[in-house]
């Protein structure tokens, strides 16, 4: 099944070289590291080199040279998100630039005082987007909806090394008492946020192709969205060169109670993205077996 396991790749040493590099270093000399860090996981994680070598040939169509070349550079990508949210959450956010596209959408949503639904994916670096919220309102309050899954050494470490986060956590649930932690959210005119690509095995999904082929999506962001009469964003912050960060929102026109008409326009964003950004798509494991 297209389902991910909930842990993200990366070992507590390897945090550990990169924090102690950014802080005696500088960010840029963070990266030269990373260059042999991205080198071991292209030679040794061979499940994931094989699924995110499948989205460059097989979804994207790069020839089979392209497509190894590719995979390299989405590791060493990939390890630079890491690198900069670290490094903005210790305090070096004046180092990177931020643009804003569609920022009209979210400052009428935090104007209308209604609250809001965003999603997202594991494509570009969503973990950051509280700083670009920050200039926009100071009062913004995100919600973002998550399982607890990840390694909690890596995560005790690095709220130990950075700035402590003023994104709350609403954790999904079996008795499903998470659903009255959103709307309380939403009554207090506070956004929630779901990323919209990763479900477990026994959740129920909703199948819909992405890049042509079909692949499972969890149906409870977009059952829930969908539902709620509040206004639906998709937003990412996807990477750009030079310490550039690009955060786009777009809002859905899906109706109210359809959700298979907003996972369609989801997967049209998340598309549109991935065309402009193909090194960022984040999810390195088996997306299209179903």
């Amino acid at each position: 099944m297209s389902q991910w396991d909930g842990k993200s790749k990366g070992t507590l040493l390897g945090y550990k070289i990169f924090v102690f590099c950014i802080k005696k270093l500088g960010i840029k000399t963070s990266y030269i590291v990373l260059v042999f860090v991205a080198f071991y996981y292209f030679l040794f994680l061979k499940k994931s080199n094989q699924a995110i070598f499948t989205y460059f040939h097989r979804r994207l169509g790069y020839s089979y040279f392209k497509s190894k070349r590719m995979v390299y550079k989405s590791y060493f990508t990939f390890g630079q998100t890491i690198i900069d949210k670290v490094a903005i959450s210790a305090g070096l956010r004046n180092k990177f630039t931020y643009e804003f596209d569609g920022i009209d959408v979210l400052n009428q949503l935090l104007k209308d005082k209604k609250g809001g639904v965003l999603i997202s994916a594991h494509i570009g670096n969503f973990e950051i987007a509280e700083h670009f919220f920050g200039e926009i309102d100071y009062d913004c309050q995100i919600n973002l909806v998550t399982t607890d899954r990840e390694h909690s050494v890596i995560k005790e470490y690095l709220e130990s090394v950075t700035k402590k986060s003023s994104i709350k956590f609403i954790f999904i649930k079996d008795d499903m008492s998470h659903i009255f932690e959103i709307n309380n959210a939403l009554e207090r005119n506070e956004l929630i946020c779901f990323t919209g690509d990763r479900y477990f095995e026994g959740t129920k999904c909703l199948s819909a192709p992405i890049l042509g082929e079909e692949a499972n999506f969890p149906a409870g962001p977009f059952l829930i969205a969908s539902r709620l009469k509040v206004p639906v964003v998709f937003v990412y912050v996807m990477k750009e060169p030079n310490l550039h960060y690009h955060l786009y929102a777009r809002k859905s026109e899906a109706k109210y109670r359809d959700e298979k008409a907003l996972l369609a326009s989801y997967i049209e964003s998340v598309e549109s993205m991935l065309n402009k950004y193909p090194l960022q798509w984040f999810n390195f494991f088996d997306f299209w077996k179903i």
